[in-house]
């Protein structure tokens, strides 16, 4: 894994298959985060199969959302393919909650 941004309470990490957030991700941190992320989907080749990994995110914010919905538009743009969104528990509730279930393969954490 290579560390991507590292702040106070959040970390973002890329590997072979993805994006991985740890933390705390609030509105004052999503638009470094969504940054970050996407200039990373950017470099990655056509084709790509990316997966997203927000399990370790602690609460649930729908600034996490919405910093998911910013890599999965990089994402298509770039020509790759979503294949697994993990989030917490209580993340997928509120991704159930918004009706987002349905656009994105989930892969609820324990």
């Amino acid at each position: 894994m290579s560390l991507l941004l590292d702040l106070d309470d959040v970390r973002l990490e890329s590997g072979s298959t993805g994006l991985a957030v740890h933390g705390e991700v609030d509105f004052d941190v999503a638009t470094r985060l969504a940054r970050a992320g996407s200039v990373w989907l950017d470099g990655q080749p056509d084709g790509t199969r990316v997966i997203f990994d927000l399990s370790a995110v602690i609460g649930v914010s729908s600034a996490a959302l919405s910093v998911l919905l910013e890599w999965t538009r990089s994402a298509r743009l770039a020509g790759m393919t979503l294949e697994s969104v993990r989030l917490p528990v209580a993340l997928v509730r509120l991704t159930q909650l918004a009706g987002l279930d349905r656009l994105l393969p989930l892969d609820q954490a324990a």
